[in-house]
């Protein structure tokens, strides 16, 4: 696929391998291998991850977008970002979608760069009565830390208050983990620990060219309260946790000013880092994670716009990147 210019013409040089997730396949089981091979005589080519359908629909329907005749989309489902990196001849990754959002200085529809990606559903579960000074089970190995911190449940008992000593609770404390990566040019067997990982450098700071984009506000006649904006923030993460619980939400931001929470990104900017390939995430906010703004029960409403913000930013990305 090659990507069509504001101004009509073709980005030669820039050729989309559009890696799909939950839409139907163009290579068949019994495919040899050949279809691959004569994809990649064509590249090197950026790729484009894709959380799902809905929000591949904008990208597909835009006029910037011009679809190979033979390999439109490919079908993936199921199979490692690893094993994408793998099989095409890639030069960076390109992901982009919408997200929960976990800062309040920002509001639905705007658009959110973040330099780092970490995954924040990596625990180690700490036995009831033990507290901070307590060794985790197995830290001595190095198979766990308490570098990171923790969360305490009995912090947010209905009884708590800031002010005063929370009570005890059995669930205790959980001690945020980093993940164990075995990088492509590392030592064989020989683990890595990765927390916050970051994006490419070159990519985020071609990020804030895109910053002064105009972004849609309305659907139909109901429109956000503001114009939406491109930002470059510090931090997003991930979870396999759908994030609708507001105390929660406002610990990740104070704790680890996070502002775009998903279910995905994280995984790829991991394996992105172990297979050292360049990358960047566009995350469109799609609702304030957990409710509490007088925008936040029109989230459905207001998805589809997230979608498109997105697919305008990542779109305008590639020209900047491409120039």
């Amino acid at each position: 696929m090659k990507m069509a210019g504001h101004a009509g013409k073709v980005i030669v040089f820039v050729v989309l391998l559009l890696l799909v997730v939950g839409i139907g396949g163009a290579i068949s089981d019994d495919d040899d291998g050949t279809t691959i091979d004569r994809i990649n005589e064509e590249g090197p080519y950026l790729g484009i991850i894709v959380p799902n359908a809905f929000e591949m629909n904008p990208l597909l329907q835009s006029s910037s977008f011009v679809a190979h005749s033979d390999f439109p989309y490919f079908d993936f489902s199921g199979i490692a970002t690893q094993l994408l990196i793998s099989l095409f001849k890639l030069k960076g990754v390109l992901h982009y979608g919408i997200a929960g959002n976990a800062n309040p200085q920002l509001e639905i529809g705007d658009v959110t760069i973040p330099r780092y990606w970490a995954h924040t559903g990596l625990w180690n579960w700490q036995r009831y009565g033990n507290g901070p000074e307590n060794e985790l089970a197995l830290e001595s190995n190095g198979d766990y830390t308490r570098t990171i911190g923790f969360l305490k449940f009995s912090d947010y008992n209905i009884n708590a208050t800031k002010h005063v000593n929370s009570s005890d609770n059995f669930l205790n404390n959980v001690w945020y983990q980093p993940e164990e990566i075995f990088p492509v040019d590392g030592t064989p067997e020989v683990r890595q620990h990765a927390f916050w990982t970051p994006v490419d450098k070159h990519y985020f700071q071609v990020a804030k060219q895109v910053e002064g984009l105009k972004l849609g506000r309305c659907v139909n006649e109901t429109c956000l309260p503001r114009e939406p904006v491109v930002v470059r923030v510090e931090r997003g993460i991930s979870a396999n946790v759908y994030l609708d619980n507001s105390a929660y939400r406002e610990f990740m931001n104070s704790k680890f000013n996070a502002t775009a929470v998903d279910m995905e990104s994280a995984a790829i900017a991991l394996v992105c880092h172990q297979q050292k390939m360049p990358f960047i995430v566009i995350r469109s906010l799609s609702d304030l994670a957990g409710g509490g703004s007088s925008t936040s029960n029109e989230a459905d409403i207001f998805s589809s716009l997230a979608a498109q913000n997105a697919v305008d930013v990542l779109l305008k990305f590639i020209t900047l990147l491409s120039s």
